[in-house]
């Protein structure tokens, strides 16, 4: 099903071994976000709260502090939504793969939440990880958080590679080629196992401003874009309770 993907791969290998390292050389390594990984919007218990695991973006990379990554500018918007409090929580590793984050998820004291959303792919894209292999540890995660949180994982959409600017052609042709096949993985699962898994998609970053100095990964304003398309559209949470009592205000 995939040899097309891989007789490109193979006939272009040497220019994509090229063009990898000198795209790793050039660009800018920015740093993972520093301060509080969690925090809260709103006075008193909060009656919803969000985690955030994953790569680069769940560490806040693009951004100077995590108040201004993707987990708190989501709880954000959804306090900004409901006037309820918030709660929000982010747990990512920088360059990290899915494999190596269930090993440390394994033993991370992480705190209790309504739902979990996984951003994950970029990693495993660049690292040609064999779909299977993806696939079985995407479902060997679900088993790792089922008993604590037994809401569906949401899995957001793996970025759009043969976008990403930074990267130089066929480079990046060939990474969003990956990503999709990837991305369709997630697809899969939530269609065939919706109480386990669902699938989040956002719209694509192309402006600039929304960019870090990278060229790679969101700014504060990417972030806040993406949490704001999730919460107004594509997130379909089990928050009822908030919409509820905003109405009857």
């Amino acid at each position: 099903m995939h040899l097309p993907f891989w007789l490109t791969t193979a006939l272009l290998f040497p220019v994509l071994l090229y063009q990898g390292k000198r795209a790793r050389r050039e660009t800018p390594r920015l740093p993972e976000a520093q301060g509080s990984p969690g925090g809260q919007y709103g006075e008193g218990a909060p009656v919803f709260r969000v985690l955030v695991i994953g790569e680069s973006t769940a560490a806040g990379v693009g951004v100077s502090t995590h108040d201004q990554g993707f987990a708190s500018q989501l709880a954000l918007q959804l306090h900004e939504r409901s006037g309820q409090t918030i709660a929000w929580h982010t747990f990512g590793v920088n360059g990290i793969r899915l494999g190596e984050l269930n090993n440390k998820l394994a033993n991370a004291d992480l705190p209790e939440a309504d739902v979990v959303l996984l951003s994950m792919g970029v990693n495993d894209t660049t690292g040609f990880t064999p779909r299977f292999r993806f696939r079985k540890q995407l479902l060997d995660l679900r088993n790792l958080l089922a008993q604590r949180y037994p809401a569906p994982l949401y899995l957001l959409s793996v970025p759009p590679m043969h976008l990403f600017t930074a990267l130089p052609s066929p480079l990046r042709h060939v990474m969003g080629w990956r990503a999709r096949q990837l991305d369709r993985l997630y697809q899969e699962l939530a269609h065939q196992a919706p109480e386990e898994f669902r699938y989040l998609t956002y719209p694509t970053i192309n402006d600039p401003s929304m960019l870090a100095s990278d060229g790679y990964h969101p700014s504060e304003k990417g972030y806040r874009a993406i949490a704001g398309a999730l919460a107004t559209g594509e997130l379909e949470l089990p928050y009822s309770n908030l919409n509820s009592s905003t109405d009857a205000a």
